[in-house]
C-alpha cells in the first residue's frame, strides 16, 4: 500500500518511516512532485493537519496523512502552540526558536511543557485524527546535538536525556509523533 505523508521535513519522514510497517510504502510532498509549502494558516494544530491533507488530496488525489505538531509551555499561556516552527518569525529558524523560548522563560521556575502532534489521515474516502501528547519540561539551556527543532531545550517527564540527547528509536518510543503514529498503525491493522 502507497501513502503520502504530506511533509517536505527530512527529519520528520525519518521518523516517521522507522515506525511504519514495511507493507506501507511512504512518499513524500517531494516524491509526488509538490514542490510548494502548503500554507498552515488554521489556529490550531489539528487544523492545520486537516488543512495539508486536504490540499494532498484535491490537488493530487492520492491517500495521504499529515501531521502538525506544537510545543505548549505553561508559564507562556501555551505558546508558541501553533506557532512553533515560526516562534521568531519568518523564516523558520529553531535555534532563534529556541533563543525566544528561553529568553521568555528567563527567571521563571515553572518550565512545565509538552508536545502535542495531531495527524489527520484521509484513505478510501474516510479522514480519521488522532493526536499524541507527551509531557515534560523546558531546559534552560540546550543540550544534545541529535533530533530537531526544540528537541536540545525539551526534557520529557521522568527522563534524564533531553529528545536531542535520544538515539531516533528513543525519541520514538516515548515521544509526542511517534505515540500519535502508533494510533495511525492501528488503524491499518
Amino acid at each position: 500500500m502507497k501513502l503520502v505523508f504530506a511533509t517536505h521535513n527530512k527529519n520528520k519522514f525519518k521518523e516517521v518511516q522507522l515506525l511504519l510497517p514495511h507493507t506501507i510504502e511512504l512518499l513524500s510532498l517531494t516524491d509526488i512532485g509538490c514542490h510548494e509549502d502548503i500554507p498552515e494558516t488554521a489556529d490550531t494544530i489539528n487544523g492545520n493537519a486537516i488543512l495539508k491533507v486536504e490540499y494532498v488530496k484535491s490537488k493530487y488525489k492520492l491517500d495521504c496523512f499529515a501531521d502538525d505538531t506544537g510545543l505548549e509551555v505553561e508559564a507562556l499561556n501555551n505558546e508558541p502552540g501553533v506557532y512553533s516552527a515560526r516562534y521568531a518569525g519568518e523564516p523558520s529558524d529553531s535555534e532563534a526558536n529556541m533563543k525566544k523560548l528561553l529568553e521568555n522563560l528567563k527567571g521563571n521556575d515553572n518550565r512545565k511543557a509538552q508536545f502535542k502532534t495531531a495527524i489527520a489521515l484521509s484513505f478510501k474516502g474516510v479522514n480519521v485524527a488522532f493526536e499524541g501528547i507527551c509531557e515534560g519540561e523546558i531546559t534552560k539551556s540546550k543540550r544534545g546535538k541529535k533530533g530537531f527543532g526544540y528537541d536540545p531545550i525539551f526534557l520529557p517527564k521522568d527522563k534524564t536525556q533531553t529528545f536531542a540527547e535520544m538515539t531516533l528509536q528513543e525519541k520514538s518510543e516515548i515521544g509526542h509523533r511517534g505515540k500519535a503514529m502508533r494510533q495511525l498503525i492501528a488503524y491499518f491493522s
